[in-house]
């Protein structure tokens, strides 16, 4: 029968065995507390995540699901290569559509936020929104191989001269009252460029006169002092369908690019347009195209190393997985191998761009374009 003293000191030690346990235990749920800290909690308190740059994108979702992040990358990357090239029209183009639904191989890095409003019936309201960087360098390369323009960074800050009129009469907004003019100033970030806006003193609110009958060398004369020497030129008004128009002129060193309207019932999306028009002008302008594309069309390329039936149906599944290939067709058989007619979106320069690194095929020397499959 064990002493007194021999049970107080076995309980003793079984106490210090669960306290051992107990710490340890602490200090695993710390580390992970702290692993998970360290993985989610990149901003410190009062920091807002928010795209920065052409490289990246904000998009609101529903969820944080990845169903919902992998179509908000796609999503992102078509926001991101509309601001690279200057073509809000780039998603559409060929070859880009395969890739979006890939988008997620581009992503860097994301992020959530968390942004608080009040609906209409004065509750509060929360939007979810998903930031998402993209790897630079791919989208470049991606860019490249597909033949989109490639609009030059740094790019110009126009400076915005907009009058509105609400009913009160035509009035200038000058950088104190900047917030009547959010919409196309975000506009403008979307499409990858700045607006900037004229101080507003009293010598730039008789400009008004000039913005409103349209006198752009006069506009032009008042926005002397500022820099670049581009001048988005704006005049927003109520129209007799109870809606809102604006008539725009975008003017670079004294030369109109363009001149185009906008109409909404939204008054919002009626000056969004101005910043489409000028990102138009000046894409049309200074984008330059895609270093090492080439023009798009059909090419014969001969293809060896086709040994069996199954090298046959792995290199036509290869091509037709390629974004620069719009469509194969076999045109002859030859000993050596099979000549493809393939449409290309970006020529022989991009195909070659698309296909180098893959570990598929390589490219044979000689002049007419053949490659062997491994």
């Amino acid at each position: 029968m064990p002493t007194m003293s021999g049970a107080m000191t076995g309980a003793r030690v079984a106490a210090s065995v669960a306290r051992t346990k107990a710490l340890g235990l602490a200090i695993a749920l710390a580390i992970l507390l702290l692993a998970s800290f360290v993985a989610t909690a990149q901003r410190v308190e009062g920091d807002r995540a928010a795209a920065q740059g052409v490289y990246s994108a904000e998009i609101q979702v529903n969820g944080q699901g990845e169903a919902q992040r992998n179509t908000a990358f796609a999503r992102g990357l078509a926001q991101v290569l509309a601001k690279l090239s200057g073509d809000r029209a780039a998603a559409g183009r060929p070859g880009v559509g395969q890739e979006l639904r890939r988008a997620r191989d581009y992503v860097d890095g994301y992020d959530y936020r968390q942004d608080e409003g009040v609906s209409a019936s004065g509750a509060p309201s929360f939007k979810t929104t998903l930031v998402i960087r993209y790897d630079a360098d791919e989208v470049n390369e991606l860019a490249s191989t597909l033949g989109l323009p490639l609009w030059p960074q740094p790019r110009p800050k126009p400076v915005l001269w907009l009058a509105i009129d609400d009913g009160s009469g035509p009035r200038l907004v000058g950088l104190g009252k900047s917030d009547a003019a959010r919409s196309t100033l975000n506009r403008a970030l979307e499409r990858g460029y700045k607006l900037g806006l004229p101080a507003g003193n009293a010598a730039e609110q008789a400009v008004v006169g000039a913005i409103w009958r349209g006198d752009s060398a006069a506009v032009a004369r008042a926005s002397a002092r500022y820099s670049p020497p581009m001048q988005l030129i704006g005049k927003l008004y109520r129209d007799k369908k109870d809606g809102w128009s604006a008539d725009w002129i975008f003017v670079d060193k004294g030369k109109v690019l363009s001149r185009w309207s906008s109409n909404d019932r939204d008054a919002r999306r009626a000056m969004a347009a101005g910043a489409d028009g000028a990102a138009d002008a000046l894409m049309r302008r200074y984008a330059k195209p895609g270093k090492g594309a080439g023009p798009p069309g059909r090419y014969a390329i001969e293809f060896t190393g086709i040994d069996s039936s199954d090298d046959f149906i792995r290199l036509s599944g290869y091509l037709q997985k390629l974004a620069v290939v719009r469509r194969i067709t076999p045109v002859r058989a030859t000993p050596q191998g099979v000549v493809f007619e393939l449409e290309l979106v970006s020529g022989l320069a991009g195909f070659k761009r698309a296909t180098d690194g893959d570990g598929v095929i390589d490219a044979s020397e000689g002049d007419a374009p053949s490659y062997r499959l491994r």
